[in-house]
């Protein structure tokens, strides 16, 4: 009997706990689909800032690229083994 009227006594602390859990699950599910949306909006456009780091690193990669046919072509040149196309300067 006093296990009873114990156990019936801690019945409204225990409510709020399962209502508690219930209201946090509900929020989560309802908001699931909006993050979900968002993340793939977010992973399908580019923003200003990805654009033009996209655009600076195209750039330094194409400065690279001449850069190194310029060496290329100077030591052609240099050795005497220019290409017919090569425009050597005068020594």
């Amino acid at each position: 009997m006093r296990k009873t009227l114990v156990m019936l006594s801690m019945t409204p602390f225990l409510s709020g706990c399962v209502v508690g859990a219930v209201a946090n699950t509900a929020v989560a599910v309802a908001t699931l689909p909006v993050k979900v949306v968002a993340a793939g909006v977010d992973a399908a456009t580019t923003s200003q800032s990805e654009a033009d780091e996209k655009r600076g690193r195209e750039m330094r990669e194409a400065d690279e690229k001449r850069a190194k046919e310029a060496r290329k072509l100077e030591e052609r040149c240099r050795k005497g083994k220019a290409l017919p196309d090569d425009i050597c300067p005068a020594a």
